[in-house]
C-alpha cells in the first residue's frame, strides 16, 4: 500500500500525519516536541488510538525525521521505506516567487531559505525538514505546500499598503497573508456542505485560533485577508495584538525605553487576549474567569471579527456563508453565537440550538440570508493532497 506524509516543521516542533494513498484515511500521526531544547519528546498515535511516547533528545530536524521513520517501521506502519510515495511540507512564507505548491529539489530549498527574512522562526526549520527527508528518502517527492500561496490572487488594492512603492518595488513590502492552506480546505468543504460550487459562492472563512485570521472568498479564490506582511497583522488574537496604530507604538516605546525588537516581542507575545485580559490567552480559561478584562477580551475578539466581516461583506457586495474553523472556531459556541448576532441585522438567522455544540454542521436556520457552518480545518489533507497532484501519485 502506498503512503504520503504531511509534515509540519516549526521552530520547536516536528508533527506529521501519515495518510493510505487509497482512501485517505489517517494511518499514524504525533509529534516531536521541544526540537533543540532540553527535555524533548516523540510522540506517535496509531489507527486503534494506541499512543507511544518517550521522552529523547531531539537536536534536530534530521533527528525528528529518523525518529519518525524508524518509528513507522517499529511499529509496523510500513515495511518498506518504498511504501512512503511523496512526502508534503506545510511552509509559512513563499512570498511572491511560489504562487502555488511546488515539487521541491536543490533550486526550490534554496529558494526557501532565502525567503526567511519573511518568517525566520520557521521557513529555516520547514527547509531543514525538507534536507533531512532528502537524505534519508532519496528520490521520494518532495512538496512544499505554502500559507501564503492561497493569497496571492490578491488584486494590489487590497495587497499593498500606503506606504510609497519604492518600498514595495525594493523589498517586496505588502500583504502575504497566512492559514491559506486551511482556507483553501474550509472554503472548499463549505461548498460541498452547500451542494455548491465554490467558484459561485461568495465566503468568509473564520480561521479562529491562537493565531486568527478572517479571509474572504471570491470565485473559489482568496479575495482579500486580514493577516498583512507578518501574522501579527488584522484582529485580536491569543498573544497578538492585531491592528495598532504604529504611533501608538512609538508613543509606548518612547515612554518605556523599548527597542523595536522589545516592542514586537510585546505585541506577538504579550498582547492580544493575554494582554487585554490579564488572565489567560485561552479563551477556555477567560470563560471560567469573574475578572472584567477576561469578558472584555471576549467582547473585543468578536469586535475585531464583525469589524472585518463587515468590510469584507461590503467589499465583495454580498456574502453567501461564514465559516467557523480552527480551535476556538470549532469549539467555542459563545463566540460563535456573539458573532452571529451581530449579523441579524444582515439577515442571518442562527440555529443557536445546533450552534451549542461542535462538529461540522449548518448552525444557521433555512430562512437565513447567510448560511453559518462549522467546518473543522484539516490543513494535513490538503497537503497530502497537493502530494498527489503535483507528484503525479493518481496516474
Amino acid at each position: 500500500m502506498k503512503k504520503v506524509l504531511a509534515i509540519n516543521s516549526g521552530s520547536s516542533t516536528f508533527k506529521y500525519k501519515l495518510f493510505s494513498l487509497e482512501d485517505e484515511s489517517v494511518l499514524a500521526e504525533g509529534i516531536a516536541d521541544r526540537v533543540g531544547l532540553a527535555d524533548s519528546t516523540f510522540e506517535i498515535k496509531l489507527p486503534d488510538g494506541t499512543k507511544h511516547f518517550e521522552e529523547v533528545a531531539v537536536p534536530d530536524q534530521e533527528v525528528a525525521v529518523k525518529l519518525l521513520l524508524d518509528s513507522l517501521k517499529k511499529y509496523h506502519v510500513v515495511e518498506d521505506f518504498a511504501e512512503i510515495a511523496g512526502v508534503g511540507h506545510r511552509i509559512v512564507a513563499g512570498g511572491e516567487y511560489f504562487k502555488d505548491s511546488a515539487l521541491i529539489d536543490e533550486e526550490q530549498l534554496k529558494k526557501i531559505y532565502d525567503l526567511k527574512e519573511y518568517a525566520p522562526l520557521h521557513n529555516p526549520a520547514e527547509g531543514r525538514g525538507i534536507e533531512a527527508f532528502m537524505k534519508l528518502l532519496p528520490g521520494v517527492p518532495q512538496v512544499g505546500v505554502f500559507d501564503t500561496s492561497f493569497h496571492q490572487t490578491l488584486d494590489p488594492v487590497h495587497y499593498l499598503y500606503s506606504l510609497p512603492y519604492e518600498y514595495y518595488d525594493k523589498y517586496k513590502v505588502r500583504k502575504y497573508g497566512a492559514h491559506g492552506t486551511s482556507v483553501r480546505y474550509v472554503a472548499n468543504r463549505t461548498a460541498e456542505l452547500l451542494d455548491k460550487d465554490v467558484k459561485d459562492l461568495k465566503l468568509i472563512v473564520l480561521h479562529l485560533g491562537s493565531g486568527a485570521s478572517i479571509t474572504a472568498v471570491k470565485d473559489g479564490k482568496s479575495f482579500d485577508t486580514s493577516m498583512g506582511f507578518s501574522p501579527l497583522a488584522g484582529i485580536t488574537m491569543a498573544t497578538r495584538s492585531g491592528d495598532v496604530d504604529a504611533s501608538a507604538l512609538q508613543f509606548i516605546m518612547e515612554k518605556e525605553h523599548y527597542s523595536m525588537d522589545e516592542m514586537i516581542e510585546i505585541l506577538n507575545k504579550k498582547s492580544g487576549l493575554l494582554g487585554i485580559s490579564g488572565v489567560s490567552p485561552d479563551m477556555r480559561d477567560l470563560i471560567k474567569s469573574d475578572k472584567p478584562t477576561a469578558d472584555l477580551a471576549r467582547k473585543i475578539f468578536i469586535s475585531r471579527v464583525i469589524s472585518y466581516v463587515g468590510s469584507y461583506i461590503a467589499e465583495m457586495h454580498g456574502v453567501d456563508a461564514i465559516t467557523f474553523t480552527a480551535g476556538i472556531g470549532e469549539h467555542d459556541s459563545g463566540i460563535r453565537e456573539g458573532v452571529m448576532k451581530d449579523l441579524e441585522f444582515m439577515g442571518l438567522v442562527g440555529d443557536y440550538e445546533a450552534n451549542k455544540t461542535n462538529g461540522e454542521k449548518i448552525i444557521s436556520k433555512p430562512e437565513s440570508k447567510i448560511q453559518a457552518l462549522i467546518v473543522p480545518t484539516d490543513e494535513e489533507l490538503m497537503i497530502e493532497r497537493d502530494v498527489v497532484r503535483l507528484a503525479k501519485l493518481d496516474k
